[in-house]
């Protein structure tokens, strides 16, 4: 038996295109009288539907594409066809942006005040504003700013701090003492907090084990701050892990004791980070990054992705490859090496 719920449409919204070209601040070519009804890819667009053009690979998939309308970054070769629009702008992810969040349906709400089911503690400080969703728990001395919103079954532990107008997804914990900074939103089930991973070999009643070692510290998260889901950021074993201000970090990222996160960075999904790495301003990593303990990235250094980095990176430079090098050596050796193949053939016929 199966059970296909009614699709709610309440949400849904239809602009003309005029009224896109005029939200994106872009140069309409076409048909003008369209009516968008959604937004999609172009593999998989219709009539009726918006989708973008970034790059000239797109570009040359337009003709094919069921789609009535296309943003289009400014330089590329593209024409609207019959029946059909675009609207040439200076950079068509920004300028779909817009457009999604015009199109988004309603965000999930939790309802202003604290849930009959949440467990606040009587010392805890709790601000104006807020909404508390079902089963959450709330420390002793534990602070919640102005206009905060805790999803369900969220726990902040004592004397943790989360800051004005962040919002908390399901099933994230805040351990105790770590802060959270204005306007940060944490995606469910992350954990901001959790000890480090100190080990000692020592010698116990039943011979050689492993010694754990206490992680005093917090971890600090300055404002505007994105936490992906499951996402888990290690206490300090003394002092502080500090996430700066601005930085977006994806998915499944484990960030080790004691690293420094510097602002604005962009961290990939499934990166792990060792302890005590520090990592500067506008750094961006692909998607599976290794990162080896007690090393420096410096300001505005791009990792490809998957890149297993075991040393300092300098500033400004682009590494990528296992080990992690600079980007050009990595792809002229990884030429090479596709070439051996051919190269032992030649040199077996030689001997």
């Amino acid at each position: 038996m199966s059970y296909a719920p009614e699709l709610i449409e309440d949400w849904k919204l239809a602009l003309t295109i005029k009224e896109i070209a005029a939200l994106v601040e872009g140069e309409l070519v076409g048909e003008e009288a369209l009516v968008i009804d959604s937004l999609e890819e172009m593999e998989l667009a219709e009539a009726g539907q918006m989708t973008f053009i970034g790059s000239g690979e797109y570009a040359s998939k337009w003709p094919e594409s069921r789609a009535s309308a296309a943003l289009v970054n400014k330089g590329l070769d593209a024409e609207a066809g019959e029946g059909k629009a675009l609207i040439f702008v200076d950079n068509a992810d920004l300028a779909m942006g817009k457009v999604l969040a015009e199109y988004a349906p309603k965000p999930v709400e939790v309802a202003k005040g604290v849930h009959a089911t949440a467990v606040i503690e009587p010392s805890a400080k709790i601000g104006e504003g807020v909404a508390i969703g079902a089963l959450c728990y709330v420390g002793a001395n534990a602070v919640i700013g102005d206009g905060v919103v805790l999803h369900a079954r969220v726990t902040v532990l004592d004397e943790a701090v989360v800051g004005n107008d962040s919002e908390i997804w399901t099933g994230v914990a805040i351990r105790e003492r770590c802060t959270v900074g204005q306007r940060c939103i944490i995606h469910a089930n992350a954990v901001i907090g959790g000890d480090g991973f100190g080990y000692r070999l020592g010698q116990g009643e039943r011979g050689p084990e492993l010694v754990k070692i206490p992680q005093i510290g917090i971890v600090e998260i300055h404002d505007d701050c994105e936490i992906g889901c499951s996402t888990t950021i290690d206490r300090a074993k003394f002092s502080k892990t500090v996430i700066g201000a601005g930085t977006k970090i994806d998915n499944l990222v484990q960030i080790g004791h004691n690293v420094r996160i510097g602002q604005m960075c962009a961290i990939s999904g499934a990166c792990a980070i060792a302890g005590t790495v520090d990592i500067g301003n506008g750094v961006t990593m692909g998607g599976m990054c290794a990162i080896k303990d007690h090393i420096e990235i410096g300001d505005g250094v791009k990792l490809g992705g998957g890149s297993q980095v075991i040393g300092n990176v300098p500033a400004g430079s682009v590494w990528a490859g296992s080990p992690a090098r600079d980007y050009r050596l990595a792809v002229k050796e990884y030429t090479m090496i596709r070439k051996l193949p051919d190269l032992y053939k030649r040199v077996r016929k030689l001997i």
